[in-house]
């Protein structure tokens, strides 16, 4: 089982933030998170790196379920969505799989929110 969905496109990688974003926004997310990797990596080890950023995105709903289904759920929230630059003006869009991501908790509750949840990130990537 793979961990993430992803989709490559012929896009500008500015245009392909907000599009993710927006996208988000229609399936109830909200991004709480934002991490430029190529600033960091430049501020942090003064190297170069391709244009790479993670959305940690948030269903509130869906949130809270998990919480009250797993008390330490909290180390895997929120799930992530990275954009990043593959060169010749390829932009590729990956987001966690959570019913991956959480094959090691013995929770049926949780499976089962793990699978909605699954189901609104991959279509939030398939309809980019």
């Amino acid at each position: 089982m793979s961990y993430y969905f992803a989709r490559q496109f012929d896009a500008d990688f500015d245009e392909m933030i907000q599009r993710v974003t927006d996208a988000l926004k229609e399936e109830g997310f909200g991004v709480l998170t934002e991490i430029d990797v190529k600033e960091t990596l430049k501020k942090k080890l003064d190297v170069d790196f391709r244009r790479y950023r993670i959305l940690g995105a948030c269903n509130p709903p869906y949130a809270y379920k998990a919480l009250q289904a797993e008390d330490k759920i909290g180390t895997m929230l929120p799930c992530n969505v990275v954009v990043q630059e593959l060169g010749d003006g390829r932009v590729e869009v990956a987001a966690v799989d959570p019913v991956a991501s959480m094959q090691a908790i013995n929770n049926p509750a949780l499976a089962e929110i793990a699978s909605e949840i699954r189901a609104k990130l991959k279509k939030i990537v398939d309809s980019l």
